[in-house]
C-alpha cells in the first residue's frame, strides 16, 4: 500500500454515553479482581442500555467480587439515579455471566516449568 493514499477514520463518543459507562464498569471490575487477587486473569465485556447492564467474559481468580454491586456502584457514581432519565443504579437489571478462563487459553498463557516458561497473551 502507498504511503500516499490511505484512509484514517476514527470514533469519538462523549461523556456519559453508553460505551463510556461500560468501559469504566468494566475497569472497576478488573481492578476489583486484582486488589484481590494479582495474579488474576480477567477478559470482561459490559454492555449498557437503557435500565439495563450486562457483563460477560472469562475470569480466573483467587478472588471473590461481587461484580452486580461494582456495575452498581460505579453507574450510580456516574449519576445514573434516576428513572426519568432512563437510567437508575439501584433498579436497573443486571445480569453478570462470567465464567471460567477455557483450559485451551488457560494452558496458553499459563507460565510453563523448564523448558516451557514461555506464555502467550491472554486474550
Amino acid at each position: 500500500m502507498s504511503l500516499k493514499n490511505f484512509l484514517f477514520t476514527s470514533e469519538s463518543v462523549s461523556e456519559g454515553h453508553p460505551d463510556k459507562v461500560s468501559d469504566q464498569i468494566s475497569d472497576a471490575i478488573l481492578d476489583a479482581y486484582l486488589a484481590g487477587d494479582p495474579k488474576s486473569r480477567v477478559a470482561c465485556e459490559t454492555l449498557t442500555t437503557t435500565d439495563f447492564i450486562c457483563v460477560a467474559g472469562e475470569v480466573t481468580s483467587q478472588s471473590n467480587v461481587d461484580v452486580e454491586k461494582i456495575a452498581r456502584d460505579v453507574a450510580r457514581d456516574i449519576g445514573y439515579t434516576h428513572k426519568d432519565i432512563g437510567f437508575n443504579a439501584d433498579t436497573a437489571e443486571v445480569l453478570v455471566k462470567l465464567h471460567a478462563q477455557s483450559p485451551d487459553i488457560s494452558q496458553g498463557v499459563s507460565e510453563g516449568e523448564g523448558l516451557h516458561l514461555e506464555q502467550g497473551a491472554g486474550d
